[in-house]
C-alpha cells in the first residue's frame, strides 16, 4: 500500500485580482495566498507520508520573472526531499517556455518530464510507471495523449496530462482529449491538469481535475486543494480531495424579494455572510 498527492494549476504569486483595491483588505494575506497553498501541499504530503507528489502543470503565470517565486518553490520541494518524498511535473500552457521554467534549478528529488515526447518514469520498487509529457509551447493544439505508450504491463500506471479534455469553459482548448482516448492506453490513474475547477471524468479507472490549489479571482469559488490517492493491491482503493486553499471565495445570493424595509435586506445579508463566515472556517473569506 502507498499514497500519492496530484495537484495542478499552482500559478504561484498569481494576483488575487479584485481584492487589493478595497480599503482595509488584507493585501498581505491576500498576496501570499498561493504560496500559503503550496506549503499547505507540502505539509499534507509529509504528514499523510505520501511516496511522491505529481503537478499536472501550471507552476507559474506566463511569462512571469521574478526569481523568488522559483526560490520559493524550490525551498518547498526541498521540504519534500527531506522527508524522502518526490515529485513529478510536467509544464503546462502558462509555464511552458517560462524563463524562470528554463534556468530553474530543483533539488534532484523533483523530476520534469520531457517536453519533446511522451516519457515514462519507473519506481521500481513500489512498481508504479509514470507517463507524461510537457507542453514545450504555450500553445499545444494536438493530443498529446495519444501518443502515450500503452499501459506497462505488472505496474501500477499512471498518466500526467496538463488538457482541455473535451473543452471547458474559461479554459483555452490545450491538448484536447478524449474519455475513449485516454481509457485506449488502460492506465491505472490520469492525473489531469489545467481545468481549475475539481472534476472528475472518469471512475474506473480514475481520470480526475483536482482544481488549482488557490482560487485567484470570483469565478474561481468554492474550496480548492488536491486530490489524494491511496493504491492498495494494484489498484485506487481512495481518491480523496484535501484543501489546501488560505483565502475562498464565493458568490452569495441574498434573497431580497420579500424584504420590507432597507434594514431587512441588510440583516438578511448579514445572515447570509455569516453562513459562509461559519463555512469556511478560519480561512479568509471574500464574499
Amino acid at each position: 500500500m502507498f499514497k500519492f498527492l496530484h495537484a495542478a494549476d499552482l500559478h504561484l504569486d498569481s494576483p488575487m485580482r479584485g481584492l487589493e483595491q478595497y480599503e482595509g483588505a488584507p493585501v498581505e494575506q491576500i498576496r501570499g495566498a498561493t504560496r500559503r497553498a503550496l506549503e499547505n501541499l507540502v505539509q499534507l504530503a509529509i504528514s499523510e507520508n505520501v511516496r511522491f507528489v505529481i503537478i499536472a502543470g501550471d507552476l507559474y503565470d506566463t511569462d512571469w520573472k521574478d526569481y523568488n517565486t522559483a526560490l520559493f518553490l524550490a525551498r518547498q520541494m526541498s521540504r519534500l526531499r527531506a522527508a524522502g518524498i518526490g515529485a513529478f511535473v510536467v509544464t503546462g500552457n502558462h509555464d511552458a517556455g517560462n524563463q524562470i521554467t528554463r534556468s530553474l534549478s530543483m533539488p534532484e528529488n523533483v523530476r520534469f518530464l520531457s517536453v519533446k515526447r511522451p516519457e515514462t518514469v519507473v519506481i521500481d520498487d513500489l512498481g508504479v510507471a509514470i507517463h507524461g509529457q510537457g507542453f514545450a509551447e504555450r500553445a499545444v493544439r494536438e493530443d498529446l495523449s495519444a501518443g502515450y505508450p500503452s499501459t506497462r504491463r505488472g505496474f501500477f500506471n499512471i498518466g500526467i496530462l496538463h488538457t482541455a479534455a473535451t473543452g471547458r469553459e474559461g479554459h483555452e482548448p490545450y491538448a484536447p482529449s478524449s474519455v475513449e482516448g485516454l481509457l485506449s492506453k488502460e492506465y491505472d490513474y490520469w492525473a489531469l491538469g489545467h481545468v481549475h475547477r475539481r472534476e472528475i471524468l472518469y471512475e474506473n479507472p480514475w481520470m480526475v481535475f483536482p482544481g488549482n490549489i488557490q482560487g485567484r479571482h470570483i469565478n474561481e469559488s468554492g474550496p480548492k486543494g488536491c486530490t489524494l490517492v491511496t493504491v492498495e493491491d494494484g489498484r485506487c482503493s481512495s481518491v480523496e480531495h484535501r484543501n489546501l486553499h488560505v483565502v475562498e471565495w464565493a458568490l452569495c445570493d441574498v434573497d431580497a424579494s420579500e424584504a420590507g424595509s432597507p434594514e431587512d435586506v441588510l440583516e438578511r445579508t448579514r445572515f447570509r455572510l455569516e453562513q459562509q463566515i461559519q463555512a469556511v472556517g478560519d480561512r479568509l473569506l471574500a464574499a
